[in-house]
């Protein structure tokens, strides 16, 4: 056992479904040409969810493969948090005490945390800050799915930014006196200004969900001021993801130079190289995920999952995961590998 105060990640797991939407099917739907949805876009397939793909449920099967990959049984966990989205079985409910249970994590309590697409980031500064101020907290097990694909009208250019999301689930799981794998700090900005561009416009006490409204096709994501969140966002998401990856690493105790993998999500390739660019990352020191498109906050545990199987990281060496989220909220983490 290592130092008391580290906390390590003990292994990560991952489900994806069997189904696919091909650049050449995402552009039939879209009329987007092909060429523009691979070269630009930056996707070359996506995972979709089929019938028995319900997000806390894939979160659950990817919990299953972290607890196996651990070597431990579902009764070691102290805290099963739910880092999956609210679009899942059932509304108004509590999908981590769900998966507590179907896992028989019987010692575990549970709860549901939030922050769109930096909600893994966010969790893991969470998860970190619970395990040191808590004795009883020596284990925990982060997890969700995600399936905020079902809120795409391919139809709706507003949101062709979006079009890149996917389905699947991620886990993490997180072990106190662990030195392997090290959660170190993080950094986490948002603005508020943004806070009501994107949504589903209908379905909450604003706009009740009714015949009349599912009718007339308004039950998707959708981009109120495009053009002004576009001018607004462009460069200060950017910028802003330079800055939470940067203030990760300094409260740390490294700098920009020593990253060695980015952990990052998908976005429009212009973009992932613009951000590689501006840290001094290599292309090699990140894995785009255009066979993969946009799994929300699992993005994370996926390129570290792909990472490893692909040998590009080795011990010691300094990542950083780092996402951003509507709302909008940028984060990152830092990890000694």
């Amino acid at each position: 056992m290592g130092n008391q105060e580290s906390i390590g990640i003990l292994s990560t797991g991952f489900y994806l479904p069997d189904q696919v939407m091909t650049s050449r099917e995402l552009a039939t739907v879209s009329e987007i040409p092909q060429e523009i949805i691979e070269k630009k876009m930056g996707i070359l397939q996506k995972p979709i969810p089929g019938p028995d793909d319900h997000t806390a449920q894939m979160g659950i099967w990817a919990a299953e493969q972290a607890i196996q990959r651990a070597g431990i049984s579902a009764t070691k966990l102290d805290l099963v948090i739910y880092i999956g989205e609210e679009h899942k079985e059932y509304p108004l409910w509590t999908a981590g005490i769900y998966t507590q249970a179907k896992l028989g994590a019987e010692r575990a309590w549970s709860f549901d945390v939030a922050l769109r697409c930096g909600t893994t980031v966010m969790a893991l500064k969470l998860a970190r800050a619970l395990m040191l101020t808590d004795n009883s907290i020596n284990t925990v097990l982060l997890a969700g799915g995600y399936r905020n694909v079902d809120f795409i009208n391919y139809k709706n250019p507003r949101t062709r930014f979006m079009y890149n999301l996917a389905a699947g689930g991620g886990a993490l799981i997180l072990q106190k006196g662990r030195d392997e794998h090290q959660i170190l700090e993080s950094h986490i900005i948002t603005d508020g200004s943004f806070s009501e561009d994107v949504a589903v416009p209908i379905g909450g006490t604003k706009e009740p969900l009714t015949q009349e409204t599912l009718a007339k096709g308004e039950y998707y994501l959708d981009v109120f001021d495009p053009e002004g969140m576009k001018e607004r966002l462009e460069e200060k998401s950017l910028s802003t993801f330079v800055q939470v990856v940067q203030e990760a690493v300094r409260k740390s105790g490294y700098s920009v130079e020593e990253i060695d993998y980015l952990g990052i999500l998908h976005m429009k390739r212009s973009a992932h190289k613009t951000i590689l660019e501006r840290l001094g990352l290599r292309e090699d020191q990140a894995i785009y995920l255009e066979e993969y498109g946009h799994i929300g906050q699992l993005d994370q545990i996926l390129s570290l999952e792909l990472a490893v199987q692909e040998g590009r990281l080795k011990q010691g060496d300094l990542v950083v995961l780092v996402s951003a989220g509507i709302g909008y909220a940028w984060a990152a983490t830092a990890i000694r590998w």
